[in-house]
């Protein structure tokens, strides 16, 4: 049992939920086209995962491939990354792990995804663009956009605030809220992401984590659907960090690295 917070329902408030959470190693799951999130083995040839530059240089692209290879699009994306720890909180808080339900990206964030290509000065799009030999155009045009995130372990297997996974399959769309977030991590980047609001009890949500996480292991999760979005179906998947009450806070604390794939359709 661990303790999630969601937002209550037209209030700007924190509410408490007693959840339990499943053994995504151990549940017969069908992957992330239907509960919105799969575990992959994914090792990587990244030497030091400090070296912001080496991961730009080597990650990025192996995402990108795994992104293809999962989804069957046409091309991948990843213009940057977010590592989560106690030394990326002390720069900003922003990057300390996000302990309450929600999920990254609104319905809007396609006008921005499209945009941020679009952007001379953002070094990492225009990278991946010609990695991929692709222009904005290309994103512009797509005829379904995917975001595939992917979360990886960097520290000890057992951490004070491991991640868990709501069975999108579980949420209903009527059960998120936008809400405004400004100057991401003080990156000068406006959007708006999904806060869940807090179920009746007893909850109908499912949630899953993955025990001892190792560093050659990714969980892989949809974030944006372009096609489930039209449809008016959940195209998020619900996600927070949570105490693990047996592992004191910063003994060890959580280390981890976060990838966005756009995966583009032509």
């Amino acid at each position: 049992m661990a303790k999630l917070n969601y937002v209550a329902d037209g209030e700007p408030m924190a509410v408490t939920r007693d959840v339990e959470i499943g053994d995504g190693r151990a549940a017969s799951l069908p992957g992330w086209e239907a509960c919105g999130f799969e575990l992959v083995d994914h090792p990587s040839s990244v030497e030091d995962w400090a070296d912001d530059d080496e991961i730009a240089a080597v990650h990025h692209a192996e995402v990108e491939a795994l992104a293809v290879a999962m989804t069957g699009c046409d091309h991948a994306l990843v213009s940057g990354h977010i590592k989560r720890g106690p030394d990326e909180a002390r720069q900003h808080q922003d990057l300390a792990p996000i302990t309450f339900v929600h999920s990254d990206f609104a319905p809007s964030y396609l006008d921005l995804i499209r945009g941020s290509y679009r952007q001379p000065d953002n070094q990492g799009a225009q990278a991946a663009l010609a990695r991929r030999g692709l222009t904005a155009d290309d994103v512009a045009s797509a005829s379904r956009l995917v975001i595939l995130q992917l979360w990886r372990n960097l520290g000890e297997p057992r951490m004070d605030h491991p991640i868990a996974f709501c069975d999108a399959r579980t949420v209903r769309p009527e059960d998120a809220r936008a809400i405004p977030v400004k100057d991401y991590a003080g990156s000068g980047f406006d959007f708006e992401a999904l806060a869940v609001v807090a179920p009746p009890e007893p909850s109908p949500h499912r949630w899953y984590a993955f025990p001892s996480l190792q560093r050659d292991e990714v969980v892989t999760f949809r974030t944006f659907d372009t096609e489930l979005v039209s449809a008016g179906k959940t195209f998020f998947t619900p996600h927070s960090a949570f105490h693990d009450p047996d592992v004191p806070v910063g003994r060890p604390a959580r280390r981890s690295i976060e990838l966005r794939a756009t995966c583009i359709w032509s």
